[in-house]
C-alpha cells in the first residue's frame, strides 16, 4: 500500500519534458478513515474540488494554450491524489500537443480517474471565460471574533464539542482560522471552513477552540475535513450536516473538500478571496 511518505512530497523532482500520467501518486483513503473508526461505509457524501491555475499544453501548430481547470474527485473514490504529484503531472502536459480544449479535458479526466480509482469530472475554462471567474466569501456567520482563550493545539479533540439539545436551529457557521500542516513536509495549509447544520445549537466558543486545535495538526486537506465532519456528527448529533473547507493555493492548485449528510447537493466552487 502506498503512503504519503512514498510520494514526491518533500523531494527534489526534475520536471518532466514529456507527458507522463505515471507521475500521479494515489494515496488510499482507507487508512486515515480507519483512524476515524470508519470502514467501507462512510456517513457522508462528498467531493474534493480541485482548481488548477497553472495549466498549459501545445496546439497542433505548437502554440501554447492555457486554461483554468476544475477537477471533481468523488469522496467515495478509493484514493485521493497527492497534490505535488498532480502538479508534476500537469507540468508534463506543457509540451504535449493536443487538438483542442476537449481533448485536453478528456486526457486529464482519464488519467485522474485512473489514479483515483473512480470517475473524476474535469472542466476547463479558456481565457475567453476568465472574466466570469468570481470571488465570494463563504456564506454564514463568522465565529472568529468570539472572546475565547485557547491553549490547546496539535490534536483536535472531539470532547471539546458541545451542543444544546433543547435548542434546535438551522445555521451556517464560518471560520477563517483553520490551519493544518502537510503530514510529510510540515508546511502550513490555510483554509476557510463553513459548517452548515440543522440540529442542537452548537456551542460556538467550543467549536472555535476545536477548529483552532488543528493549527499544528498533520493531515491532508481531505482528512482534516472528514475529521471535523465525523467529530461533529458523533459529538453533537445534528439532523443534517455539511462541512466545506476552501484551502489557499499552493503550487498552482487549491483543494476544497466538501462532505455532507445530504445526497444530491452540488457544492459551490466560487473562489474565496484568499484563493
Amino acid at each position: 500500500m502506498t503512503t504519503a511518505h512514498d510520494s514526491p512530497l518533500g523531494r527534489t523532482v526534475a520536471a518532466s519534458a514529456d507527458y507522463d500520467p505515471g507521475l500521479l501518486f494515489p494515496i488510499p483513503r482507507a487508512a486515515k478513515r480507519a483512524e476515524l473508526g470508519l470502514g467501507d461505509t462512510v456517513p457522508f457524501h462528498g467531493v474534493d474540488l480541485w482548481n488548477a491555475y497553472e495549466l498549459s499544453w501545445l496546439d497542433p501548430r505548437g502554440k501554447p494554450r492555457v486554461a483554468l481547470g476544475t477537477f471533481r474527485v468523488p469522496a467515495d473514490s478509493p484514493n485521493l491524489i497527492e497534490s505535488k504529484s498532480l502538479k508534476l503531472y500537469l507540468n508534463s502536459l506543457n509540451q504535449a500537443r493536443l487538438a483542442d480544449l476537449d481533448e485536453a479535458a478528456l486526457r486529464i479526466a482519464r488519467d485522474l480517474s485512473h489514479a483515483a480509482g473512480a470517475t473524476v469530472e474535469v472542466s476547463l475554462a479558456p481565457p475567453s471565460a476568465f472574466d466570469g471567474e468570481k470571488l465570494e466569501s463563504p456564506i454564514g456567520e463568522s465565529i472568529d471574533e468570539l472572546p475565547v482563550t485557547i491553549d490547546r493545539y496539535g490534536e483536535p479533540d472531539a470532547a471539546l464539542l458541545r451542543a444544546d439539545p433543547g435548542d434546535v436551529v438551522t445555521e451556517t457557521l464560518v471560520s477563517d482560522l483553520l490551519k493544518s500542516n502537510c503530514p510529510v513536509t510540515g508546511q502550513p495549509d490555510w483554509a476557510s471552513i463553513a459548517i452548515a447544520y440543522r440540529g442542537p445549537r452548537l456551542d460556538r466558543e467550543a467549536l472555535l477552540g476545536y477548529l483552532v486545535a488543528f493549527r499544528t495538526h498533520d493531515d491532508f486537506h481531505e482528512q482534516c475535513v472528514e475529521r471535523v465532519f465525523c467529530d461533529l456528527l458523533r459529538a453533537c448529533a445534528p439532523q443534517s450536516l455539511t462541512v466545506h473547507a476552501r484551502y489557499t493555493r499552493r503550487g498552482g492548485l487549491d483543494i476544497n473538500p466538501w462532505r455532507s449528510t445530504e445526497s444530491g447537493l452540488a457544492p459551490s466552487n466560487l473562489r474565496a478571496p484568499r484563493q
